[in-house]
């Protein structure tokens, strides 16, 4: 089978994170406008791409004024850096049902390099329409730091209001192309 084509689905998709608060809790939050396209091989996945964009300003933690704060220039600044985007460099099977993705992740500006580690994508699934689809997580942990994202409060009794260790997890789903 070559290589196909998907589109990721924006309704379906999200990415989510979360970071340790004042060193004792972790709070989540989540991007909800992810877009991009998957090309996947199944016979060979180095043969495989992903191009996926998130909108920053999509971000909701379920709290307007942290929501606000992390929309500011202290850490998004989505009005300068609207996107965030990751663009494979190198694809990879890593077990059964789970590859590893290399590539370029843009936050702030700053691009780093990233490795995803994907569980999926699943099989191929038909939509009540017709629309063959497959669904794939991905999970990677970057340091905010590395991108610009310095915004920190020393706290009182010791240690700092936000952490500087970002847990990730994208869950897509994408529409397989004509």
């Amino acid at each position: 089978m070559p290589t196909v084509t998907y589109q990721i689905d924006p309704a379906h998709s999200a990415a989510h994170f979360s970071v340790r608060h004042m060193m004792i809790s972790n709070v989540r939050g989540e991007f909800t406008k992810v877009s991009g396209r998957v090309l996947f091989d199944a016979e060979n996945p180095a043969n495989s791409a992903v191009e996926a964009s998130i909108d920053a300003a999509s971000i909701n933690t379920r709290e307007a004024p942290r929501d606000a704060h992390l929309k500011s220039a202290d850490f998004f600044d989505v009005e300068k850096y609207p996107e965030i985007a990751f663009r494979s460099t190198g694809v990879a099977a890593a077990g059964d049902g789970e590859l590893r993705v290399k590539g370029g992740l843009t936050i702030h500006g700053v691009t780093r390099e990233v490795t995803l580690m994907v569980e999926g994508p699943t099989p191929e699934a038909v939509d009540p329409w017709g629309n063959r689809r497959i669904g794939a997580t991905a999970t990677t942990k970057i340091n905010r730091k590395d991108f610009g994202l310095v915004w920190n409060v020393a706290l009182e009794a010791g240690g700092v209001l936000v952490g500087e260790d970002i847990k990730i997890s994208i869950d897509i789903e994408a529409v397989r192309q004509a």
